[in-house]
């Protein structure tokens, strides 16, 4: 017998005896549910719950924007937890008598808020930790004595003529931004992921390009083609050498490690930053 098996049979025998069968529909609320000391009621994940290393050998009910329905209800939780853009699959659910829970983790406040709600609904005393990891991060967050603008990029790529995924407003990436004394570099009022185009990158003209790439989602990204296309680009960030990759797998995920995310941004934006001639 294979070490996977045994393992996917001892995590199906430990769940039989689990008070709980919680069903998580992001990658995000698995890291909590981990976190919060609950792993062994998980019976079902969305896809890219890779962490931990515990979570990729419980079963996968779908996508986390398309989960599969049928899978759920085989795998018989009593409860399933999503967030905001989940809502449709958490409202079938409850014509089948299933308790759901939605979180929002948008803000650094909504993944703290979420993480007590989470953690009263599965009965677990762990939050008070997680919290306070994520307040000290705040406060201890590297803060420049020059502010400047910044632009966080989603992804890494080497055509930019079009679909520039940034981060916008009220989202926990502008939180870290702003707690390290600094200004984001979109300014217009949209929404928390706008979508922009070169001519656009070159309105803006953000003194600091971050551009957050993961090589474990995008492994054939030629990098150094990449950063040239971006250092072509006519910004204060191209200009003074102020663009820079960042490849941490766990920045795009908004759960208790963003006391981690804000500690690796914070120390980007300021400790990195080189100051124009």
């Amino acid at each position: 017998m294979s070490m996977r098996i045994f393992s996917f049979i001892l995590f199906l025998t430990l769940n039989l005896w689990a008070n709980e069968r919680i069903i998580s529909l992001s990658p995000s609320l698995t890291e909590i549910v981990y976190a919060l000391e609950k792993g062994n009621s998980l019976v079902g994940t969305s896809s890219y719950s890779l962490y931990p290393k515990e979570a990729q050998v419980v079963p996968i009910v779908g996508g986390y924007q398309n989960p599969n329905i049928e899978k759920i209800l085989a795998l018989s939780p009593t409860l399933v937890i999503g967030q905001s853009f989940n809502q449709s699959t958490l409202e079938k659910l409850k014509y089948f008598k299933i308790k759901t829970l939605m979180l929002n983790l948008k803000t650094i406040k909504d993944i703290k808020t979420s993480i007590n709600i989470l953690a009263s609904k599965i009965d677990s005393k762990k939050d008070t930790k997680l919290i306070q990891d994520i307040e000290d991060a705040m406060q201890k967050a590297s803060k420049n004595k020059t502010p400047h603008s910044v632009m966080i990029v989603y992804g890494l790529r080497d055509d930019l003529r079009s679909s520039i995924y940034i981060a916008g407003h009220d989202i926990f990436f502008e939180d870290i931004i702003k707690l390290s004394a600094n200004t984001n570099a979109y300014s217009a009022t949209s929404t928390s992921q706008p979508v922009l185009n070169y001519e656009n990158i070159i309105a803006l003209n953000p003194d600091q390009i971050i551009i957050l790439h993961s090589h474990a989602t995008e492994p054939n990204v030629d990098v150094k083609k990449a950063l040239k296309a971006w250092q072509s680009i006519p910004t204060n960030a191209s200009k003074n050498k102020n663009i820079s990759i960042v490849d941490e797998d766990y920045l795009h995920i908004p759960s208790h490690r963003v006391a981690q995310t804000i500690k690796r941004l914070s120390n980007e934006m300021n400790k990195n930053y080189k100051l124009g001639n």
